[in-house]
């Protein structure tokens, strides 16, 4: 299957696949969410979401989807089916790249999309009948479509001559936000840690005062 790169590809590195019972609106966000990142911090994005520590920003398909405040009060969701196919097609690009001689973890994806590849219309047997579907007793027949999706990712070093300038401004952009996120998510880990060894420095010492107190009213005791 061709991919949709308009560029010159031979400084580039491709991995894809296709026919994905998946969402291809779910897929689409997470590599808005990965492209222009470098791979192993794409692979990190992916796995924070998978163990969700962190959803993925839907700009779009995102009706009716929460608002989250890891996202700054913008809507996200946990795609994680979504996400282990957008996983194994990384890691799949970053193997190519080693093969032909370079730190494919290291490089960046310059190119992240996913499509709907072909539709297969499905439709309850003849004379079989759909109950509910917000109305009471008897309906039409229910008509479900089931759609295959396929994703695409690219591999390069970021300073190939076939990249535009918007290209890489995202590059700079995109790499410094999730250095600053990380930044601050370490800087909160650090001071977590810090508040739970002075509780727990301050229970000891709670416990030491009241062990203290127990000896000297036994003490007591035995001295009357």
């Amino acid at each position: 299957m061709e991919y949709s790169f308009n560029l010159k590809r031979d400084n580039f590195v491709f991995a894809q696949k296709y026919e994905i019972n998946a969402s291809f609106k779910d897929m689409g966000a997470v590599c808005d969410a990965v492209r222009y990142l470098k791979a192993h911090d794409a692979l990190e994005v992916i796995d924070r979401m998978m163990n969700m520590q962190r959803p993925i920003l839907f700009r779009r398909h995102n009706k009716g989807m929460g608002s989250r405040s890891e996202l700054g009060g913008k809507k996200g969701a946990y795609p994680i089916k979504a996400g282990k196919n957008v996983r194994v097609v990384i890691i799949n690009a970053i193997a190519n790249a080693n093969s032909r001689g370079l730190d494919g973890d290291d490089m960046y994806i310059i190119h992240a999309c996913a499509n709907k590849t072909h539709i297969e219309s499905r439709q309850p047997s003849k004379g079989s009948l759909a109950w509910g579907r917000g109305m009471y007793g008897r309906s039409a027949m229910m008509h479900s479509d089931l759609e295959y999706a396929k994703v695409e990712i690219a591999l390069g070093t970021g300073d190939e001559e076939e990249l535009t300038k918007n290209m890489k401004y995202f590059i700079a952009k995109k790499n410094k936000e999730l250095k600053a996120w990380m930044k601050m998510r370490n800087q909160g880990a650090a001071k977590k840690t810090q508040l739970a060894k002075e509780q727990k420095a301050k229970s000891e010492k709670k416990h030491e005062h009241k062990h203290e107190e127990k000896k000297v009213e036994e003490k007591a005791k035995i001295a009357v």
